[in-house]
């Protein structure tokens, strides 16, 4: 059979889902500061979520549509992807600055969410209650953000809005209500483009959502902080990929958990989740250790980038069977 249908939806989905994503977040952010909510608000939730949404709706596509693991293997899989491929490529094309708002307040933040949730997968299930609880502590987690921005240090949710178009209310309606429909669309056709592409190939949904799936929705992103790197406006990519996967963490993975409770694959734990909260405690202590020097330096981002493409091969060859 064919692969053509199956790569064109996942190519066409992709591409929908990210240009709907940038639309629902900028209609979004148009009604709010049009109702007068402050920005701090905007940024911690709006944009916040926004930032999420192509994860969040394609977990939850996949959950409802009986491919919970996929949906568990995207969570996890952008996380890799944001600290090993993003960020890596990023510090090579030129050193990213440590924040000290991303030292002081998001990194423990993450930290400690990253433990917490390994605790709730100990069990090798996800479950209402799992789902919740992740709910509850990205509750928690964005008060402490708020309340470090008080301090006069916003995080990077908060600073985006600077970039962010303004829009009379009639404008932003029509955007935010394109953009939910086109999020939604563009989420099923990937999910049903990734789950017969992983059936025709005999590979697991849950590699096909630690990578096609991550890597696409990651994308962006990439091609963003590249982007800022060469022009000298990167001040802000280590913050962005902290709150992302923060989001990641909390926000994508509750979807699974409450939409289709589901027992995860032994792999997603001992494997790709403990690549994924290695890298993360990896990047913790090169940006700890280059606190001083007030960078991330090329060799940091060198040796993320072979991790993840270690850690890419791992999978590949997993998925060939061996």
């Amino acid at each position: 059979m064919s692969l053509l249908p199956f790569i064109g939806a996942i190519i066409v989905g992709l591409i929908l889902l990210i240009w709907s994503a940038d639309r629902f977040i900028e209609g979004s952010v148009g009604i709010a500061s049009n109702a007068g909510m402050p920005p701090l608000l905007i940024g911690l939730t709006i944009v916040a979520f926004g930032t999420s949404a192509p994860e969040m709706l394609v977990s939850a596509t996949a959950a409802l549509t009986d491919a919970p693991a996929m949906a568990v293997g995207n969570a996890i899989g952008s996380n890799i992807a944001n600290i090993g491929l993003v960020l890596g490529i990023t510090v090579l094309v030129s050193p990213v600055p440590l924040r000290r708002a991303v030292l002081k307040r998001e990194f423990p933040i993450l930290l400690a969410v990253t433990g917490a949730a390994l605790l709730f997968l100990m069990d090798l299930s996800l479950t209402p209650i799992d789902g919740l609880m992740f709910l509850v502590m990205l509750v928690v987690a964005l008060t402490l953000l708020a309340k470090g921005s008080e301090s006069g240090e916003s995080p990077e949710f908060v600073e985006e809005l600077e970039e962010m178009p303004e829009l009379d209310t009639r404008r932003a309606v029509m955007w935010f209500a394109v953009g939910l429909v086109l999020l939604i669309a563009s989420s099923r056709m990937l999910v049903w483009g990734a789950t017969e592409l992983a059936l025709t190939l005999g590979v697991s949904e849950l590699v096909i959502g630690l990578t096609i799936i991550a890597i696409g929705t990651s994308l962006p992103e990439l091609a963003a902080s590249v982007a800022s790197a060469l022009k000298g406006h990167h001040d802000v990519a280590l913050g962005n990929i902290v709150g992302s996967n923060l989001f990641n963490l909390l926000a994508v993975l509750a979807m699974p958990a409450l939409l289709n409770p589901l027992t995860i694959d032994p792999e997603a734990l001992y494997r790709d989740y403990a690549v994924m909260a290695g890298l993360t405690v990896l990047l913790a202590i090169f940006a700890y250790s280059m606190q001083k020097k007030g960078k991330l330096a090329r060799f940091e981002g060198g040796i993320l980038l072979v991790i993840y493409i270690g850690y890419s091969i791992v999978l590949y060859q997993a998925a060939r069977g061996g």
